[in-house]
């Protein structure tokens, strides 16, 4: 089979800031220190009244573009990965396309996924090169989760922060993208959602149709029920990453390193306990930026990668919304 790579990985956060000190300021009684203690999250960035997911991911690709010398001709397919699109219709990768002044040859769709967004991504570009339909994927990521939180809710304004990131799949690069696990059980949809927005959630079907509550209309915010998603995260996680494991041969102590969606500090550290995954090959990256959704393994890719840590077996765990999860193993050319 064709070898596929990830070739290079850049990202973009909004300039807006919200830290735990600004939090403190809005809810007295939420501590700065006790937020960090937490979640593990100092800032997070939040996009601007007018600055939507597209805006970030034109960024983020950009800067691809510039970091690593990239030619944009030379792309042949836009993956965008959001789960806050800048319109029902048309679909956001065409908006991107153009505003990117890419070939109008170029393919390009949105996919809705949250937290298990990228390797979803990874397995889609690794797809289509090796079907030969493309040689060269423009994976973005982005999601603007600010934009559905309510002010007065503490709790998500605590751990969502804003960004975008923007992958180079192709057939060489620093990882060759191995074998995929990927799990979904629908049945908890209701513990991570905002009801309106699509047909379900409009006028004329509201009152019936509430996922959250029999007796009331859909919300128009962010509900997150907290204690099911950790419920659901400590069941399906370990049994995730043993499944990656065997479909690629390797057992715990063959992994080098592993990467997690970067949900929260917290519950980060109880995963990797039940686990058994040692805390010097487990990678924690959020404390400025947040939890960005389906940007938070390349973000944290990036970074690990900055710091010269990417060699052996990689791990990439996604998890969350939907409920949706995704794993696959990345193999390091070289270190």
């Amino acid at each position: 089979m064709k070898k596929v790579y990830i070739k290079a990985i850049s990202y973009h956060l909004p300039e807006k800031i919200l830290s735990n000190s600004d939090l403190e300021t809005l809810f007295p009684d939420w501590s700065a220190t006790k937020i960090s203690e937490k979640v593990g999250i100092r800032e997070r960035h939040i996009s601007s009244e007018g600055e939507c997911a597209s805006d970030l991911a034109v960024n983020a690709a950009e800067k691809l573009f510039r970091e690593y010398d990239i030619d944009r001709n030379t792309i042949d397919f836009v993956l965008f990965c959001t789960q806050s699109p800048d319109y029902v219709l048309p679909t956001t990768a065409c908006l991107i396309q153009h505003r990117l002044g890419l070939a109008t040859g170029v393919g390009a769709l949105d996919y809705n996924l949250g937290c298990s967004g990228f390797p979803y991504g990874l397995a889609l570009a690794k797809g289509l090169i090796v079907a030969g339909m493309a040689t060269q994927v423009l994976l973005l990521t982005g999601d603007t989760y600010s934009k559905y939180i309510d002010p007065n809710d503490r709790g998500n304004r605590t751990l969502f922060g804003d960004g975008a990131t923007a992958s180079l799949i192709s057939t060489e690069g620093f990882c060759t993208i191995e074998e995929f696990s990927f799990g979904t059980d629908g049945s908890g949809a209701k513990n991570l959602i905002v009801e309106t927005g699509g047909n379900r959630g409009s006028r004329g079907t509201r009152e019936a149709n509430s996922l959250t509550s029999s007796d009331q209309a859909p919300v128009d915010h962010l509900f997150m029920n907290g204690s099911e998603i950790f419920s659901f995260t400590l069941s399906s996680v370990p049994l995730l990453v043993k499944d990656v494991l065997s479909k690629n041969a390797l057992d715990l102590s063959n992994v080098d390193l592993f990467i997690f969606h970067q949900a929260n500090k917290h519950m980060l550290n109880f995963i990797r306990q039940k686990i058994g995954i040692p805390e010097d090959k487990f990678v924690v990256y959020l404390e400025s930026v947040g939890n960005t959704v389906s940007s938070t393994i390349p973000i944290a890719l990036y970074e690990t990668q900055k710091q010269g840590r990417l060699f052996g077996n990689i791990l990439l765990a996604g998890f969350g919304v939907g409920y949706s999860w995704g794993g696959v193993v990345l193999k390091c050319v070289e270190k």
